[in-house]
């Protein structure tokens, strides 16, 4: 693809993105795109054919962006879950993105995240066969409570405004999901000062602030 066409199709990915996360696939507008990103709204079309197309690349491009963010590690899931904190806490169009998705494509899961996902449950049924995580739950359900505690204070999550408050309230609140995620897989009776919680083994940082009582954010 030539370099100019690459440009433009970066630049309306970009604002497509900030478009689709705030009204979804049906709100969402060509020209709205067209004219943030700077361009003629013909070029839609020739680039991904029709909206729907458009949003489909923008949604795989921000799943491919967080898979590469935060690596799935079944021997470090309180360090994934803070990963997926920090994440979402910078970028948080994927959990809008996702709502849209499974709002108005109901059923239908991105190839590349079922990928995904399955590797992630093979992963964690391994270790929780050799009893590194705790086999008390299904893989799958775990793996739901897990992206659920590191998600609490993102979009759409119980608690939104992860970047809300000060710096040492957004450090409790990682720490909180982190602490959380670490008694949530730990092998059943294994030492809590033993097991890592995001940080180094054995070391349990303590956290900056406390977390801001509920819908007081």
């Amino acid at each position: 693809m030539p370099r100019d066409s690459r440009t433009t199709k970066a630049g309306l990915l970009r604002a497509a993105t900030d478009e689709f996360a705030a009204h979804g696939i049906a709100g969402a507008r060509v020209d709205r795109i067209a004219a943030a990103a700077g361009y003629n709204k013909n070029l839609i079309y020739v680039h991904f054919g029709s909206k729907e197309r458009l949003f489909d690349a923008v949604y795989e491009a921000a799943v491919t962006e967080i898979l590469a963010a935060a690596p799935f590690d079944a021997d470090d899931l309180p360090g994934y879950a803070g990963a997926l904190f920090d994440f979402h806490l910078v970028h948080p169009h994927l959990l809008r993105l996702a709502r849209w998705h499974g709002l108005e494509r109901p059923g239908e899961v991105l190839p590349l995240a079922e990928r995904a996902g399955a590797e992630k449950l093979r992963l964690l049924s391994a270790a929780q066969g050799d009893g590194r995580v705790d086999a008390g739950l299904p893989p799958r359900a775990m793996l739901a409570l897990l992206v659920g505690i590191a998600t609490t204070w993102g979009d759409g999550g119980p608690e939104p405004g992860a970047g809300a408050g000060s710096a040492a309230e957004t450090a409790a609140r990682r720490h909180a999901v982190v602490v959380a995620v670490g008694r949530l897989t730990r092998p059943y009776g294994a030492r809590e000062d033993a097991a890592p919680a995001g940080g180094a083994p054995g070391e349990v940082p303590a956290p900056a602030a406390e977390v801001p009582a509920p819908h007081a954010l």
